[in-house]
């Protein structure tokens, strides 16, 4: 029997919108990580730098959808550690992009993890964060994003 990861909502304070990110098996991951012993505390949890490093990734991954070039992170406007993430844990991180500006894009970052060592193996949500990505010239002044949006 497979189980799948109940659906969970979003809301990032910063833009006021609910976001419906549904499980995690209805759309790729940008990144998936194991857990090792090197990024665990003495409580064998992994350290919320490691996970916000991954967060960051993502983010810049998902910014590069909109933008061909250096992107920066500029603000984490929320970041809720909802669960420990444990040794062994396999650990998937979703993105939606929020927002589009002229310079910046909003990005949703939800994270899950599937506990490799429970029997049930359930995906369970552990870390959301709303990141805000701008793109950057090579003296790290803003610039326009520079691929085209699609009109929905």
């Amino acid at each position: 029997v497979q189980t799948r990861a109940p659906p969970h909502t979003l809301i990032c304070a910063a833009h006021s919108q609910r976001v419906s990110t549904g499980p995690p098996h209805t759309h790729m991951p940008v990144i998936r990580q194991l857990t090792m012993p090197k990024d665990a505390n003495a409580l064998g949890t992994i350290f919320g730098g490691v996970i916000l490093a991954q967060i960051d990734q993502a983010a810049a991954i998902e910014a590069h959808r909109h933008h061909v070039g250096r992107v920066v992170t500029v603000a984490m406007d929320r970041v809720e550690f909802k669960q420990p993430v444990l040794i062994g844990d396999l650990v998937s991180y979703f993105t939606t992009t929020r927002k589009v500006g002229r310079t910046s894009v909003a990005i949703d970052v939800n994270v899950w993890a599937q506990r490799q060592f429970a029997e049930s193996g359930d995906f369970i949500p552990v870390t959301d964060a709303c990141v805000t990505m701008v793109a950057v010239d090579e003296d790290c002044k803003p610039l326009p994003l520079n691929r085209p949006q699609k009109q929905g």
